[in-house]
């Protein structure tokens, strides 16, 4: 009988507290917690197809990866800056860092690390689209040459 009972307050008290949590409460505020790093974005093959094109040519699009990846098929209108070829800090240097960018690579590791370099050099507008291997996954278009 009080195993009865105790169970009974603690399914009251269970849907008490699951009601009232979703109730309508129109004096709170719509909290927004910032990201560890707001001029970067990780993006989906589909938010960079929409960013492409929405932005145009005023958004820069870098392949990260080696010449001969590159060469293989890689978004139209990329860049290739070789993240690993040593010379990536050069090759960004002279970019205009309030303008957006957004990095690819193979499978992702490149591109965050190519975005990351690129945020700690200042830019504001920074999209990691990971991998084209997603892109290509998803039926995307890739250009060869």
């Amino acid at each position: 009988m009080e195993r009865r009972l105790i169970s009974s307050c603690l399914l009251a008290a269970a849907l008490v507290l699951g009601a009232s949590a979703c109730g309508d409460d129109s004096s709170s505020e719509s909290v927004t917690l910032p990201t560890a790093n707001e001029a970067l974005s990780k993006v989906t093959p589909q938010h960079g197809q929409e960013l492409i094109q929405q932005l145009g040519a005023e958004l820069t699009v870098i392949d990260v990866r080696t010449a001969e990846e590159y060469a293989s098929g890689h978004l139209e209108g990329a860049v290739n800056y070789d993240i690993e070829g040593g010379q990536f800090s050069a090759l960004i240097e002279p970019l205009d860092r309030a303008k957006p960018y957004m990095v690819y690579c193979h499978s992702g590791r490149r591109s965050g690390i190519a975005a990351d370099a690129m945020v700690a050099a200042g830019f504001t507008q920074v999209y990691d689209l990971g991998g084209i291997a997603d892109w290509m996954a998803a039926g995307l278009p890739v250009v060869t040459g």
